[in-house]
């Protein structure tokens, strides 16, 4: 009778949510900042006078399907 053998299975590590919860948080804080620049700050709740801001990411408006014209 022959002997068959296996190869080990690798498994990989369990990652603790406590680990990731910060950088989740972290990840989805900058996201929102990113997308209120990007896609509010003009007009009525502009925490920028002026349009500088509004210049600077006027590119990533039409990107992303913000109307700004």
């Amino acid at each position: 009778m022959a002997m068959t053998r296996s190869l080990p299975v690798a498994v990989p590590p369990a990652i603790p949510v406590r680990e990731i919860l910060p950088w989740a948080i972290l990840s989805s804080l900058l996201l929102v900042i990113g997308l209120y620049f990007v896609g509010v700050e003009e007009g009525a709740l502009a925490v920028f006078n002026g349009m500088s801001v509004h210049e600077f990411v006027h590119d990533g408006r039409h990107l992303l399907g913000f109307p700004c014209h």
